[in-house]
């Protein structure tokens, strides 16, 4: 690990930490605020937790020009990307990560021509070039044993260099067998990866490309996290007709595995395409240069390997399946063959920081709060809906205690005088008595009330 690129991640979060201008921004900064100091350990972690959605970098007055220089999403990529290379499996792979972007490019180019050229020599120019119908017309052209043995064992391979990988990073992370094995912590890990939670900044979007707050990268991501899933799908419900039904490749257009799969495609499609035009007009200050063709490289390929798959479904009936069949394979080839050393990572080892974020913030919880007083602040949403907000937890507290007094010193503040329980001249605060008058549904509001297990009057406001 470079101690160059780790001083310069301990200056910015102890500069951050001292600030916490910030918090809230995303998990990176509760994860920050629980630390006085940071070891390599924490550095590493807080790393891997960052999503680079850049809101702190232009929120931040320390930013340059200012002497202190601070660029989080620089430091946290710099050292991500050392993280990557440290946690690689073989270690000797690890060298992929340095000119990524050139290294895929070759790794593509060279699987599309082995595919093209042992089809070639093997099949025929009659063969590659004709026309197959059909059930098994796929077959026919590269036989199913050439498919299915050198990509199965390939499939091993990268799920044991994935795995390997996770579990190097999850001890340089200070991750322990016990937190691993927490069923709560992986369901709230799943629940933040599936609704990629922290892609919103601090809850308006990220400033990506430039300073104005978006939710495009958010969705471009969801584009490509959910158009992955559906193409790994269509493959899983290919390979049950292929063995359970005997029925081989190629599929009716209304068949799961080929509506999954063009769902998927266009998806990817979408997404990859989106965050090339984002990564073409980005601004370049927070970025890490030398990351840049990683995360380009990856993404073109994905981009080419949805866009290949789409042309094989629409021209499979013509002279052209062989040609697009061996160059789709190809692509393939070469998705798996980098997927462990590229940035596909990414997801892998973030899910990793979330894990341990969710078991973190659930033991500082347990351990700062005893929650025998509830203080509600308001005056960022507009009145009505905070009224609406405030109304929805009278209920809540309600059903979970009969005896509202017994929750010590409920106080509401609003921003607006004339709501029907304002009381300016006791600094907007209300008893619990008149809280509790009020009951509406409070699931249509987004409002969690979670009972922590410390006393009978405990419990988290979310």
């Amino acid at each position: 690990m470079s101690s160059t690129i780790l001083k310069e991640a301990d200056r910015v979060m102890t500069i951050c930490n001292a600030c916490r201008y910030c918090e809230g921004f995303c998990a990176v900064f509760p994860a920050m605020e629980l630390r006085r100091t940071f070891s390599e350990t924490d550095l590493k972690y807080l790393a891997n937790l960052c999503h680079n959605c850049r809101g702190c970098y232009y929120a931040c007055q320390y930013a340059p020009p200012h002497e202190f220089m601070l660029n989080i999403p620089r430091a946290m990529a710099e050292l991500r990307q050392e993280t990557y290379r440290e946690s690689s499996w073989p270690q000797a792979m690890k060298g992929f990560f340095q000119n990524n972007g050139l290294l895929v490019t070759l790794i593509t180019a060279l699987s599309i021509a082995v595919v093209l050229l042992l089809t070639l020599l093997f099949q025929g120019h009659d063969v590659f070039l004709g026309t197959h119908r059909g059930e098994g017309a796929f077959y026919r052209v590269i036989p199913y044993t050439a498919m299915v043995i050198p990509f199965s064992a390939l499939a091993v391979l990268v799920l044991l260099s994935l795995w390997k990988g996770f579990v190097r990073l999850w001890w340089a992370t200070g991750g322990t067998p016990e937190d691993l094995m927490s069923l709560s912590a992986h369901r709230q890990a799943i629940e933040d990866v599936l609704k990629l939670k922290y892609l919103d900044g601090g809850g308006y979007g990220c400033n990506y490309p430039d300073d104005r707050f978006s939710m495009i990268r958010r969705y471009f991501h969801h584009a490509v996290f959910y158009g992955f899933i559906l193409c790994l799908a269509s493959t899983t419900v290919a390979f049950f007709y292929d063995h359970l039904l005997h029925r081989p490749a190629p599929y009716p257009f209304w068949s799961w595995p080929v509506v999954l799969g063009t769902l998927g495609g266009l998806a990817l499609l979408v997404g990859t395409g989106g965050l090339l035009y984002l990564k073409n007009q980005m601004d370049r200050k927070p970025a890490t240069p030398e990351t840049l063709g990683m995360d380009v490289a990856f993404t073109v390929l994905l981009l080419l390997t949805s866009l290949s798959g789409l042309l094989l479904l629409c021209l499979r009936a013509t002279t052209l399946m062989g040609s697009l069949l061996a160059v789709h394979i190809g692509f393939v080839l070469a998705l798996f063959i980098t997927m462990p050393y590229g940035k596909f990572v990414h997801g892998v080892y973030r899910y990793a920081a979330l894990l341990k974020n969710a078991v973190e913030q659930a033991r500082a919880l347990k351990r700062r709060h005893g929650f025998t007083a509830h203080k509600l602040k308001g005056g960022v949403f507009p009145p009505g809906y905070e009224l609406a907000c405030y109304r929805a937890l009278a209920e809540a507290l309600e059903g979970i205690s009969q005896d509202l007094n017994s929750l010590r010193g409920v106080s509401v503040v609003i921003g607006d005088q004339n709501a029907p329980f304002s009381h300016a001249g006791d600094h907007n605060r209300i008893t619990n008595e008149e809280l509790g008058i009020y009951t509406v549904r409070f699931s249509n509001f987004g409002f969690r009330i979670v009972d922590c297990g410390f006393n009978s009057s405990s419990f988290l406001i979310c």
